[in-house]
Formats: structure tokens, sequence, C-alpha cells
């Protein structure tokens, strides 16, 4: 059974269990120190610092609805000490945002490097390769420059939307790694107050009484760490993309996390109603929370709840048990990294497919286009480069796009970073709509990135996160949440910047695949500086309007 603490030798204690002392966090280093695993790999290039020949390998580890929740971002609840001591050896994105807040949609944006409304994806079904173009994903491209690449868990979303084949055989050398336990999550395992098992939201386990006796992410890390074994001795270099489930609902991991988190200890969401000023179209009624059985039981009306005080601060409670439990399998992925002495010639990046609110503004879930659904955390490990930052690792602040992933694999891998895409780009299989965030990295004296984005120049008021949010209607309805292509009636344009997060609801025809700017149902502005929780909708206090073209993506 994994105990919930840093993995890797020294780091835990036996016998200690769940109390605090066994969270302690490891000491920082100074510069030219080695640690103990599972970073001891990372931390030694400090001491030896090389230019390493390429072809670095690549590990790229995407994780379910997990927001930026997290120790190394500034959260003082959450215990993370596994990411966050990567944090500290990694360049860490402060600001970093998901294009649309929903599992496929996103992923297929950041791992093809376009925007959903290239990809045509703003629900689960249908195949971009099909449906918009024949676009490379970053896999593919790795591939195709001499990786072998693998993918183990939930890297594209199931089903239609990757041709039930996670876009097998383009994008992978060996076929994708699922997980047997994952059948299971939406079952009724799940031990209820009365004693009988239920598909619960709220759903801690004994992992010896689940079916199979395991979870998804612990075969998934198990299955990850075989791959990076059998890859130590090969003569290729390897991309490896573990996905994890957790903290995606529902909230099924090992009960003694739970423990970590006493309900006394948990607070409400700093802003925990619905704002007055906020539209009708920008609300999502959290269905998927609605279908469990114990939330079921709440008899919630519809659309705006609320829920109970004390279920709220169960769902939160189990949320960052999640967040702790995945803490875990990181911990043991990037042990068996240093162990296999795979650390000094391995990217790691780290990061999210979306949010998920927690009671801000009233709302569950991701499916918005708040900062609470869309910020991310996204943070990359170089080796030799990122390690001999300073002890607490390094920060951009500025704002980036999950988009930015592709080009700056790519470049950090030493590939050639795919060009810009033209517009429209549906008949260029290989592009990127991101930005390039290898200038962020400080190469040193004397080296220059031929693929320097002039973006890099800019005024940092002028940098731009797009996403965007599909609704059927103007008011919350069954279906707001995740409307299929063929219901979409408004689409919601959000911009943010360092100084404002600005939002208009269009109308969208969706057999063209059409926006109608001229038309707007509803607008949201909300100023950073004096609102940064957004609750205060200030765009019917301005001029209103238009979206200005030049903001457009």
């Amino acid at each position: 059974m994994d105990s919930p603490g840093p993995k890797g030798r020294g780091l835990s204690r036996p016998g200690r269990g769940l109390e605090t002392s066994g969270w302690e966090q490891i000491p920082p280093l100074a510069l030219g120190g080695c640690s103990p695993p599972p970073f001891a790999g990372l931390l030694c290039t400090q001491r030896s610092p090389r230019l390493w020949k390429y072809p670095l390998n690549v590990l790229l580890i995407i994780v379910d609805d997990l927001r930026p929740s997290l120790g190394c971002y500034g959260d003082q609840l959450i215990r993370s000490p596994n990411i966050d001591q990567l944090a500290s050896h990694s360049l860490l994105f402060q600001n970093a945002f998901a294009q649309q807040a929903v599992c496929a949609p996103s992923r297929v944006s950041f791992l093809t490097g376009r925007r959903p409304d290239t990809t045509r994806l703003y629900d689960f079904n249908s195949y971009w390769r099909v449906h918009a173009g024949n676009f490379s994903t970053i896999p593919q491209y790795f591939k195709e420059n001499g990786y072998v690449t693998m993918s183990v868990g939930k890297v594209f979303h199931p089903g239609i939307s990757s041709n039930h084949s996670d876009d097998s055989p383009y994008s992978w050398s060996i076929p994708p790694y699922h997980p047997s336990s994952e059948k299971y999550e939406n079952t009724k395992t799940c031990r209820g107050p009365d004693g009988e098992l239920h598909a619960n939201l709220l759903c801690p386990v004994d992992v010896a009484d689940v079916p199979e006796g395991t979870l998804p992410d612990k075969q998934s890390t198990e299955e990850a760490i075989r791959l990076l074994e059998k890859m130590k001795t090969s003569t290729s270099p390897f991309f490896l993309a573990v996905g994890y489930h957790k903290p995606h609902i529902p909230f099924r991991y090992p009960k003694e996390f739970q423990k970590l988190y006493p309900l006394e200890n948990i607070t409400l969401a700093p802003d925990p109603q619905v704002p007055a000023g906020l539209p009708p179209v920008a609300y999502n009624p959290w269905m998927d929370i609605r279908q469990r059985e114990d939330v079921q039981a709440l008899n919630l009306s519809m659309p705006y709840g609320p829920i109970p005080v004390d279920f709220q601060r169960k769902i939160r409670q189990s949320y960052f048990a999640s967040v702790s439990y995945l803490d875990t399998q990181v911990g043991r992925l990037l042990s068996a990294l240093d162990d296999l002495q795979l650390a000094n010639s391995t990217i790691i990046a780290f990061t999210s497919d979306h949010g998920w609110a927690l009671g801000e503004h009233g709302e569950w879930a991701k499916y918005s286009n708040f900062d609470v659904t869309t910020r991310v955390p996204l943070m990359f490990y170089v080796p030799g480069r990122t390690a001999p930052f300073p002890d607490a690792g390094r920060q951009a602040l500025d704002l980036v796009e999950l988009l930015s992933l592709f080009p700056t694999l790519a470049g950090l891998a030493g590939l050639h970073v795919p060009p810009r895409c033209p517009s429209p780009s549906f008949h260029v299989e290989l592009c990127r709509e991101g930005q390039n965030l290898l200038k962020y990295f400080r190469f040193g004296k004397g080296t220059h990135d031929s693929e320097e984005d002039p973006y890099f120049h800019a005024n940092p008021r002028e940098l731009i996160a797009y996403s965007q949010y599909p609704r059927p209607a103007d008011s919350p309805q069954w279906n707001s949440d995740k409307p299929s292509l063929k219901d979409i009636k408004v689409m919601g344009y959000s911009i943010r910047t360092i100084d404002y997060r600005y939002t208009v609801w269009v109308s969208f025809n969706p057999d063209e695949f059409l926006a109608n700017f001229s038309d707007v149902h509803a607008g949201e502005l909300y100023l950073v500086d004096s609102d940064p929780l957004q609750d205060h909708n200030m765009y019917n206090d301005t001029q209103g309007g238009d979206l200005p073209l030049s903001l457009m993506p």
C-alpha cells in the first residue's frame, strides 16, 4: 500500500504513517549538492553542469482535472511534496491556461497544437483527422523523428475523439496501455454509510476490497515503470506520455489519504455564491456531479443548487485527498526514472487538461471560462538547464497557453520547431498555433533560437490566453455542460490578459462552424487587480460590446 508521503530512499519514515512529520518538506539544497531520490539525478546536474547531447528522452505527465492546487503554486493546505520537488528544479509557469475546459477538446487541442475552432472538436463526438484536418500530434512528430512513443493511461480522451484507438497508429509506436481497473471507476464500488455499495461522488476506498485489488493510477504507474525499465537498454530515445485519472470524479482513492484533510480544516470556496451579475449562459449546472448517487440524495434544485455546506466541505476534502494520492504516484514514477539513471537524459513536462471549480461562483466541475477551470499547472524539467536554477526553481509569470506544449517540447528536445500555422490551416498537417516558449529557458549567452517568436518582445500587457466554451441555450439546462455539436447555439469566447478576463457569448452556427460576433448574447468583464476571484461583472458598466478584431486568435 502506498503511504501518502514523498517517495524515495531516505524520505519515507517506517511507522510514521499519516503523521504530519512524515510530510516534512525535502530541505532545499545549495548549488552543487545532491538530493535523495526521487530527484538525485535532477539535482546532481548542479554539481557538474554539462550540455547534453541530443536526443533527450521525454516524459510527459498529464493529469485529469487538476487545478493549480499544489504547494508549488502557493496552496498551503495541499500536501504534494513530490510534485513540489519536481517544480523546485523546473521552470514553472504561474499563468498557463487551457483552450477549452473539458477533457477531449482540450487534449486534442494541446496534443495537436491547434485551437478548438481549428480541430472543430467542442464535444466528444468527432475525430479531428476526419472532421477537420489530418493534423500531426506531439507524439506523432516525435515518432517521425526517431523516438519510441508510448502512451499509458488517459492521454488522449478515449472514444470517438481519438478514433477509439488513442490515435493509433499515427501517434504511438506500441499499442497504448489502459489500466484494467478503470472500467470500475463509475460502477457501484463505493461503500456508503448504509454499508451498501454505491456509484457515489465521494468514494474513499480500501484498495484491498475493490475489484482487482488496485486502482487505475496505481496500475498506470506500474506500467510506466515497466516501460522505463525496458527503454533503459534501448538505443532509441523515448517519448512516454503518462495520463493520470485523479482527481477526476468520482473521487475514488485510498481512504488513508482522507485523513490528511480533517473536515474541520476544510474551508468553503472564498466566493461560494453565484455572482449577481453572472449571465445565465455563463453558468454551468454541473450535471455530472448531480448524477452521482450521494448527490442525488441531497435533492438539489436545478440549476443553481446550492449544495449544503457540510457536503461542500466533503467534496473539497476528497478533491484534495485525490491530489495527494496522485502526488504519490508521480513520486513513484520519478523515483523509478532516477533509479534507472534516466533523469539526467529525460525532459519532464507536467500539466493538466484543465482546472476544476470547487464551489467558486456556486459552480462545481469544469465547463466554464473562469480562471478556476481554465488555469492549469505547467512546468518543465530539462537536464542541465532547469536544474541549475536556484533552489526554489524558477517561475514565469507571463500568460501562456497549453497550445505552447507542442513547439516547446519539440524545441527542448532539439527537433525543428513546427512553423506557425497560416489562417486557415485545415490543409496543413504540421504547424502550430501556440507560441514557442523556449526563450524562457535562457539557453545562455551566444545561443540563438532560430524559431524565436516576436511574441517574446511584446509588452507583458499584450500577452493573451484564449479560451472558449459552447452552450446550447442562453439559460442553464440539462446539456449546458457538454452540448453535442449539433446543439451548440452560443459560443463563449474569452480572453485573459494580465489586467482582465473578457468574455463574449455570441451566436454560433454548428453546421458552418461560424461565430457571429455581431450577435452578442451576453458579456463578462472582470478586472483582475480589483477582482481576482472574478465575481463582479463590469461588462454592462462599460461601453460594451464587440470583441476587438486585434484580440482575436
